[in-house]
């Protein structure tokens, strides 16, 4: 695990880079803002996804138990006409996997699954969510960018995720001390013709919470 970091308002903000999935758990450690597993998708697995119609892209969000993400998952690439294929499988298992992991990361009973098919400026400013922390994983297309502010300006260096590596990101209402210098956003995309397919999981401690 190697850390990133920048100084801001007399904080150290880190960024944790690993190159393992249980690495991910970093994000629990003091003054670390946010977790990237530095992972790179098959080739062959890009080829598919990229080459797929934006109407077969799976679409959704869903309020669920993590063991349920899997059937859920497989559901939603059945309505969007998703082929049978050994990259779909990958795909509904990774996605499960990410969750299981979430989940675990988060002691959370529930998450909030979405799968967004994007093609526009969605989220284009740099910003904060306010959650307790967000998993961010791009499989098609440009991933999230991401940066340092110094008040409240838009970070001066930019950095843009990998597509298909997941990033978990700390929130406004994360319990401890945390440093909030790290902002992110959609990359911008609007008239270029590209669709992205990007995972988000909240973690939902109350199913009240969900409305």
């Amino acid at each position: 695990m190697s850390f990133v970091r920048s100084k801001i308002k007399n904080e150290v903000v880190g960024v944790g880079v690993t190159d393992t999935p249980e690495g991910l758990a970093q994000i629990e450690m003091p003054q670390c803002a946010a977790t990237i597993w530095r992972r790179q998708l098959g080739l062959e697995f890009r080829a598919w996804i990229d080459a797929l119609a934006p109407s077969k892209l799976p679409k959704g969000r869903l309020v669920l138990r993590p063991d349920a993400v899997a059937d859920a998952v497989r559901h939603l690439c059945d309505i969007a006409g998703m082929e049978e294929t050994a990259e779909r499988n990958w795909l509904e298992n990774d996605i499960a996997d990410l969750a299981e992991r979430f989940s675990g990361i988060m002691r959370s009973p529930y998450l909030r699954l979405r799968l967004d098919p994007i093609s526009t400026n969605a989220c284009r400013k740099f910003h904060i969510d306010a959650i307790h922390a967000r998993l961010i994983c791009t499989y098609r297309g440009t991933g999230t960018q991401y940066g340092i502010s110094r008040g409240d300006q838009d970070p001066q260096r930019v950095f843009t995720l990998a597509t298909g590596a997941p990033m978990i990101m700390r929130g406004t209402l994360w319990p401890q001390n945390s440093p909030s210098g790290l902002l992110h956003r959609s990359p911008p995309i609007a008239g270029s013709g590209e669709t992205r397919l990007v995972l988000v999981l909240d973690p939902i401690f109350d199913l009240d919470e969900a409305n």
